[in-house]
């Protein structure tokens, strides 16, 4: 069987597993078509895939009951924890059953001395700030939504604080995992490194629900920094705020944050969220450290810029001042499609080395100029990695043609640079066109992992593997 075109369910095993499902957890099981059709798609471009019914289940154990079930009857199961993946790995393309992790929302153990915590999959990484804040520690992955913990993990997201803490691969140390067959599975420590076995742990991150259920998560958290200083710098042209960004890594310049916005998303930020600044290429900065250390950087930063075009700082210092100023980062996407009210915006993103970040980024804003379309460029360009907000009519099929010929453009941009097509987006089912491109024989061998671990092809089918 081809376990990555899984037919759907028949009917008649839908109704025995959903009774099956139902003895067990009741009217935690449910048909509801408004649930039902939450559950059919994440944020992004409409990848809808219905699922036959929806599942929340709120122990290790019910978990492992779902899957074996699923897994003897051969009915597809398909993760979901915030619903904020934007690249199609919440649609449920061949039915069966949506394992809504939302319920798993307890901190397990927090261990201040240890700098690390244990948390169930569909704690949100706000809530898990929240909770540890007097602590005076904090978990610093940041991918703007409020993803769940899980749902992070198996993205293998990143986010603005990246360039400083790493992504979630750097920050998870372990996992409970529920098996296809219904086995639970503790992979790695709490300690900060090992060297016995195969690293399980990160076989799993990054996975999209395609080789198991993530249900816990053990990890890293880092000390409040004793100062913490925000600033805006508007440059002339992209070229000299791209310039100065890698300068500053070059420099071993340690910082916190380095956000660019383009003028397009500029413009679109102004106006979303009432900012007062000019319309041009823009970087967001974040210092963190001891007061002097900050105000050493801050100056280096400074000089850098002033070399490359950049103007004066622009410092938001107050805990409010700063946090307004990165919601309206969090909010580019929001803001882009307030650009042009009634059009879908095809969010995707890349990944290059950071000496090839000058020259992609260039060439991809010359792409988007040939194009005709609206795309702003937003990124973490502090690791190389950058997203375009394409404009486009659903209704128009010339000009979805464009933007997904755009968007298949910039990731083999992106490949050929030495990169990847997706920093932090996952693959999901937009862009396994990719896999091939960017992993050769590399693909094969996920292949033979996946049937392994799930022969019967049942997790989150249809996503990841050409």
């Amino acid at each position: 069987m081809n376990v990555h075109a899984l037919p759907r369910p028949k009917p008649k095993t839908i109704a025995n597993v959903r009774a099956r499902l139902a003895e067990r957890l009741g009217a935690r099981v449910t048909v509801s078509q408004a649930v039902l059709d939450q559950h059919s798609h994440g944020e992004g471009l409409p990848a809808v895939g219905m699922p036959d019914l929806v599942v929340f289940p709120e122990t290790n154990e019910e978990v492992a009951f779902v899957l074996a079930l699923c897994n003897e009857h051969r009915v597809p199961v398909t993760p979901f924890g915030a619903g904020s993946s934007l690249e199609g790995q919440l649609a449920a393309l061949a039915g069966g059953v949506s394992l809504d992790m939302t319920r798993f929302d307890e901190i397990l153990e927090v261990s201040p001395d240890s700098l690390d915590c244990r948390v169930q999959a569909g704690v949100t990484r706000e809530a898990l700030n929240a909770h540890i804040r007097d602590t005076g520690l904090f978990f610093p992955v940041d991918p703007g939504a409020n993803a769940s913990i899980g749902g992070m993990a198996s993205t293998r997201a990143s986010g603005t604080n990246a360039v400083r803490y790493g992504t979630m691969r750097e920050n998870v140390l372990g996992l409970t995992v529920v098996t296809p067959d219904g086995r639970i599975v503790r992979t790695g420590s709490r300690a900060r490194k090992t060297s016995a076995g195969l690293d399980l742990t990160h076989l799993y991150v990054g996975s999209e629900g395609t080789l198991g259920v993530i249900t816990e998560i053990q990890l890293k958290l880092y000390g409040v920094p004793e100062s913490t200083v925000a600033a805006v710098c508007q440059f002339a042209s992209l070229e000299g705020a791209v310039a100065a960004v890698v300068m500053a890594l070059q420099s071993n310049l340690k910082m916190a944050r380095i956000e660019l916005l383009d003028e397009v998303q500029m413009r679109a930020a102004i106006r979303y969220s009432k900012l007062d600044y000019e319309e041009t290429p823009t970087l967001f900065l974040e210092f963190q450290g001891s007061p002097n250390g900050v105000r050493e950087d801050v100056e280096t930063m400074q000089a850098i810029t002033a070399d490359h075009g950049g103007g004066a700082f622009q410092f938001a210092e107050r805990p409010e001042d700063r946090t307004r100023l990165w919601k309206a980062r969090h909010n580019s996407y929001q803001a882009v499609r307030a650009l042009a009210p009634g059009k879908a915006n095809m969010g995707t993103d890349a990944c290059v080395p950071i000496s090839a970040l000058p020259a992609c980024l260039l060439e991809t804003k010359a792409d988007i100029v040939a194009s005709g379309l609206t795309a702003p460029i937003v990124g973490h360009v502090g690791d190389g990695n950058f997203h375009l907000g394409i404009l486009f009519d659903p209704s128009d099929a010339d000009e979805t043609e464009r933007a997904e010929a755009l968007a298949f453009r910039t990731a083999r941009r992106a490949i050929a640079m030495g990169g990847t097509c997706s920093g932090e987006h996952g693959v999901g089912l937009h862009k396994i066109v990719h896999m091939q491109t960017e992993h050769g024989e590399g693909v094969d061998l996920m292949k033979a992992v996946k049937n392994a671990l799930d022969p019967n092809g049942i997790m989150n089918p249809g996503k990841l593997y050409p």
